[in-house]
């Protein structure tokens, strides 16, 4: 049993120190903060909160890969660690956005579809290559299933955004475009609770192991 767990975290480790892994996590970086970039001046010019929700998770994805990368080859303890400030990030994000799209049901107007639609696009191309290149990697520790959750989550999100944006252009009101920033932040927040309750649990054999040695 000893043996087989000790065997398990050098493996965790090792893949942690895979230049691929890197390598992945610093396209996922660049392409996540030009993203961000772009959609929220879309977002902001075209009154999309759809939009708007799509770039907070871009940007929160960019400073997640920046921490994983940091924290590569360091000790599982540390990478559990650095999964939770990322897993309270991703749910932060997600409670502003659905504060700022139940705002808007009384605050907002109709945001401009063919701009949504067209932006929505461009980051789904985007997404859809970050998620597969890190596909293989979805089955490691809470720090890298937590950019793989991250990915796909994008991707999801960008789906949405783009049939937001053909709900507003049929309907020529606001409800789908909030309708899908809700989701998303939904989506964030459930994303977010998952990354913390596996970081705690490969938190909590050594938290048992201190109390032990305490003793």
């Amino acid at each position: 049993m000893a043996c087989g767990d000790c065997c398990a975290s050098s493996s965790t480790k090792s893949r942690t120190n895979d230049p691929r892994w890197r390598r992945a996590l610093w396209i996922a970086l660049g392409v996540n903060a030009a993203m961000f970039a772009a959609e929220i001046v879309a977002g902001v010019a075209g009154g999309s909160k759809a939009l708007q929700a799509d770039a907070l998770d871009f940007l929160g994805d960019a400073a997640n890969y920046a921490i994983s990368l940091g924290v590569a080859g360091m000790a599982l303890t540390w990478r559990a660690r650095a999964a939770l400030l990322k897993g309270a990030t991703l749910a932060v994000l997600g409670l502003y956005v659905l504060g700022a799209a139940l705002w808007a049901v009384w605050h907002g107007g109709v945001p401009h579809a063919e701009m949504m639609g067209i932006v929505g696009l461009v980051a789904l191309l985007a997404n859809a290559g970050v998620a597969l290149m890190l596909y293989r990697f979805r089955t490691g520790d809470a720090n890298m299933r937590s950019v793989w959750i991250c990915s796909r989550n994008d991707a999801i999100g960008n789906i949405a955004v783009v049939l937001a944006a053909a709900g507003v252009f049929g309907t020529g009101t606001a409800w789908p475009d909030l309708i899908v920033a809700g989701v998303m932040a939904m989506l964030g927040i459930s994303g977010g609770v998952q990354i913390i309750v596996q970081a705690r649990r490969e938190l909590a054999p050594e938290g048992r192991g201190y109390a032990v040695a305490a003793e």
